[in-house]
């Protein structure tokens, strides 16, 4: 009688973990989409953790430096890596999505320090949640911005 009591026990705290571990995952997930994958499903993530990448829009950027309010625009890029070297490389990907007006765009507004990297034709990598007004609000950004690295990389090369 003991041992079954031990057992029940057991049984009841290891289902109440589970349970926690299952729900706080769910909760703290991010679901990550291009710039075209978020319109098509807008209704179905607003609110929800998002991770959005485009290629950003140079002269849509706008910094005021007193509140620190950063907003610019993202021209959709495919998210399929295959696709993108098929494409001629992200370097080409991300020119062709800036000058493409009829791409899908999203207004970012990010809170925080302008980046360096912040620029024409870079891919922004955004996290944070899309608001019912259309607009994506950014808690994290990054930023890869190709160009830069490309020209370096026949130096490294030939030092080999």
């Amino acid at each position: 009688m003991g041992r079954s009591k031990f057992l029940l026990g057991g049984l009841f705290i290891l289902a109440a973990v589970v349970y926690l571990i299952v729900s706080s995952t769910q909760q703290a997930a991010e679901y990550f989409m291009t710039v075209d994958e978020l319109y098509a499903q807008k209704d179905a993530v607003l609110g929800k953790n998002l991770r959005v990448s485009g290629a950003v829009i140079g002269d849509t950027i706008q910094y005021d430096p007193r509140t620190l309010t950063l907003t610019f625009q993202v021209a959709h890029v495919p998210g399929n890596n295959r696709e993108v070297e098929a494409m001629g490389g992200l370097a080409e990907v991300l020119k062709q999505a800036v000058n493409d007006p009829k791409r899908n765009r999203l207004i970012i507004v990010y809170v925080g320090p302008k980046p360096d990297l912040l620029r024409h034709e870079a891919q922004a990598i955004v996290t944070g949640r899309l608001g019912e007004d259309g607009v994506f609000y950014a808690e994290e950004l990054l930023l890869k911005c190709p160009t830069k690295y490309e020209e370096a990389v026949p130096a490294q090369a030939s030092e080999s």
